[in-house]
């Protein structure tokens, strides 16, 4: 067994885990992080590589209640965000030492903006210098970010979740509820996986998703990318309907998450059109029909604006799937760090050290 399944199938117990802390212990941290944002003017929501994607269904919790946010990636807000009088800057980091993450500290302190730190690190610089820290304790993942992945994910929301209105108890063990069925749901997945013809190596795949889902959308682009070593996109799916579904021929692959309770039925019909023009088409949503794609992955209920929590198992689960099918090793990076502390280049130190010894 690889070590990201291993991190995989842990991963419904680290997400009941957070979410008792951030309803027990953790819950004043996250109070008082609430009430900081409720006073901003400015609200900026950011994080780098798979912590920027843990950001969306947060962002997508504060647009539906009217308090939107500026959403981009760290490396954006370094170079080119000016930030004015009065802002909160919520970063997401499951280490707190990304070069990215620790310049806009940095900036943040020139600037006088209040940093939130959201992360899985207590010895990170982000811990260590935001003025608010929300630390959601997590075992850390052997490689790929899994565990740190989801368990950000669902702190960032829960923190969106008090700013807007509240993260009480009973939303707690609804989510707790969720994570402990998506446990019961992972053997059959993991059937519906195995030797399923739409998984093909080397082949591109396209994923598109809306809302919260997002997040998913691109955590499993980078998935593919990161694990699997194989190209993907990620998209709207809205956007993907004003021109690129030009590239569509036969056999393309398309992994599209539908929403559990807005447009489903626009969604459903991109996926009918998807297969009408040859295309093999991966769904994951909740109360699906069964033949609505060429697989399909049946959620367990959940809150709609809390469906990202768990979307992301299936396609975790594919992309270590089609790695082993791949004869690639999902369990070390060849040019990526761990953590990426420096700015320039794409080869990491420990990568050119290993090199060099060769």
């Amino acid at each position: 067994m690889t070590h990201f399944l291993q991190d995989i199938l842990r991963q419904p117990q680290e997400l009941e885990r957070a979410l008792g802390h951030l309803s027990g212990v953790g819950r004043h941290g996250l109070q008082t992080a609430a009430d900081a944002i409720r006073k901003a003017r400015h609200v900026y929501l950011t994080g780098i590589g798979s912590s920027w994607h843990a950001a969306f269904g947060a962002g997508a919790i504060f647009s539906r209640a009217g308090r939107p946010v500026y959403m981009q990636d760290a490396g954006e807000l370094v170079q080119f965000a000016t930030f004015p009088a009065e802002s909160v800057i919520i970063a997401i980091s499951r280490s707190g030492r990304s070069v990215e993450i620790v310049n806009l500290l940095a900036k943040a302190r020139q600037s006088g903006a209040t940093v939130i730190g959201v992360t899985n690190s207590t010895d990170g610089v982000l811990a260590r210098e935001a003025q608010l820290s929300i630390l959601v304790p997590t075992l850390r993942d052997h490689a790929i970010s899994v565990n740190t992945y989801s368990t950000l994910a669902v702190a960032a929301a829960a923190l969106a979740c008090a700013a807007v209105d509240s993260f009480d108890d009973k939303l707690a063990a609804s989510l707790r509820s969720a994570s402990a069925e998506t446990e019961r749901r992972i053997p059959n997945w993991q059937k519906q996986i195995a030797g399923n013809n739409w998984f093909a190596p080397g082949k591109l795949v396209h994923f598109l998703a809306r809302g919260g889902s997002l997040g998913s959308c691109h955590e499993a682009r980078l998935l593919w990318e990161e694990g699997a070593k194989s190209g993907a996109t990620a998209l709207g799916t809205g956007s993907f309907r004003h021109g690129p579904q030009e590239m569509v021929v036969e056999g393309t692959r398309f992994g599209m998450w539908i929403d559990g309770q807005r447009s489903r039925e626009q969604d459903l019909s991109v996926a009918r059109d998807l297969r009408h023009l040859g295309s093999s088409v991966v769904l994951i949503g909740q109360d699906l029909s069964p033949d609505a794609g060429d697989l399909v992955f049946q959620l367990p209920h959940v809150d709609a604006e809390w469906q990202f929590m768990i979307d992301i198992l299936p396609a975790q689960l594919a992309a270590e799937y089609l790695a082993r099918l791949s004869g690639v090793d999902c369990d070390s990076f060849r040019i990526c760090s761990y953590i990426v502390e420096d700015e320039y280049g794409l080869i990491g130190a420990g990568v050119a050290a290993r090199k060099n010894a060769e």
